[in-house]
């Protein structure tokens, strides 16, 4: 199983000096979090940016690497506002792996628990997944792309009816 760091809120932390929420160039949220568990798992920085700032570019390169990959498992660490976006791209590039999404509505810096849970849910989902596709993990829900959205006046993912 590899995880990709894509960015979002999950990463954003705050600037004391702009006093802004920022995507910094690192990957610690994920670090602390993997470093509770005990698994070994492979993680790699990609794209450090808010999802809003994703562009084709962006998903082509981390298609890349899930294509140059010998996993066949994957988790993407990816910002809400598009993440349908990307789970969509994936979904028309990949048949042969296994692709699940996860993300934060308030960063990890914020709120340690949301971004640990939908990590550790992710994590979970993907040891015992048997079927090949793109899936996203929000709000403790795991559903094929295509059946969860985010609601936007909620705050949070819902199932698709």
């Amino acid at each position: 199983m590899l995880i990709l760091n894509s960015g979002g809120t999950f990463n954003k932390r705050y600037n004391l000096l702009n006093g802004e929420l920022e995507v910094p160039y690192d990957n610690y949220a994920i670090d602390q979090i993997l470093q509770n568990m005990d698994a070994d798992f492979d993680m790699a920085g990609v794209v450090y940016k808010d999802s809003l700032e994703m562009d084709a570019n962006d998903r082509k390169m981390l298609a890349n690497i899930i294509r140059e990959s010998i996993d066949d498992t994957f988790i993407i660490v990816h910002g809400t506002d598009t993440m349908h976006l990307t789970a969509e791209f994936f979904h028309e590039v990949f048949d042969d792996r296994k692709i699940i999404l996860t993300g934060a509505m308030k960063p990890f810096e914020v709120d340690k628990i949301e971004s640990s849970f939908n990590l550790g849910m992710a994590i979970g989902f993907a040891k015992s997944l048997k079927e090949n596709g793109t899936y996203i993990c929000m709000n403790g829900h795991v559903q094929p792309w295509n059946k969860i959205v985010k609601n936007k006046v909620l705050g949070k993912f819902e199932i698709v009816k």
